[in-house]
């Protein structure tokens, strides 16, 4: 920025991002922080190349004005994107009322009394902006890496409740087939023992009979 007695001009290099064929566009910012009624005239070593809206214009007091710089399309780019243009901004003290039709060059003829501010501006080139990096490989078009994440969570959740399922299933059917085992084994106490009580009722039985056929064959002898 150049902070003249005049004007504050921004900026003070015109960095052109260069592209064959094409025009590009560069603005100056001129502010007037001034009571005075500014009159400018831009000028530049390259008239042919770049064309600039407004080249001349009054700037009233505490106020702002917008240069638009614009570089013809180009065929061939400098070896080097090196550029040796430049541009002149030179400003005067106006007379209140006049019009930027009324500006001529005397005005800026420097003369005893007058004051004509001169800032330099430097054009520089700059490469044209990259193109957006191309999606990572392996990753499917439109398909983000923290999405694969996301699905492949999901997906390892569903894996993990199915086998706590499953697992849950398993654990349900083994608890049964225990819980059957053991009515099948109480069954069988119960047959065991009822056959042990039935086995020493009819030992009874058979003792006490033989007890008797003997007795009554001992009587009898007698």
């Amino acid at each position: 920025m150049s902070s003249g007695e005049l004007l504050k001009i921004e900026p003070l290099e015109l960095k052109f991002s260069f592209e064959l064929k094409k025009q590009i566009c560069c603005s100056i910012h001129l502010s007037n922080n001034t009571e005075e009624h500014v009159a400018f005239k831009v000028k530049t070593t390259n008239p042919k190349k770049y064309c600039v809206r407004p080249n001349t214009g009054i700037v009233l007091p505490r106020s702002t004005s917008e240069v638009i710089v614009t570089m013809q399309a180009q065929k061939e780019a400098p070896s080097d994107m090196q550029c040796k243009d430049k541009f002149l901004l030179q400003s005067v003290v106006a007379t209140p009322g006049v019009a930027a039709k009324d500006i001529t060059q005397e005005m800026f003829n420097k003369a005893e009394g007058r004051v004509v501010d001169e800032c330099k501006l430097k054009v520089i080139y700059l490469p044209p902006a990259q193109p957006p990096s191309p999606v990572a490989e392996g990753s499917e078009e439109g398909f983000s890496p923290k999405e694969s994440m996301k699905d492949n969570g999901h997906q390892n959740g569903s894996e993990a409740k199915s086998v706590i399922s499953r697992l849950m299933a398993e654990k349900a059917a083994a608890l049964q087939q225990s819980i059957k085992l053991r009515q099948e084994l109480e069954l069988v106490k119960r047959d065991m023992t009822r056959s042990r009580r039935g086995g020493v009722s009819f030992i009874l039985i058979v003792v006490v009979g033989l007890l008797g056929i003997l007795l009554g064959y001992i009587l009898k002898k007698s």
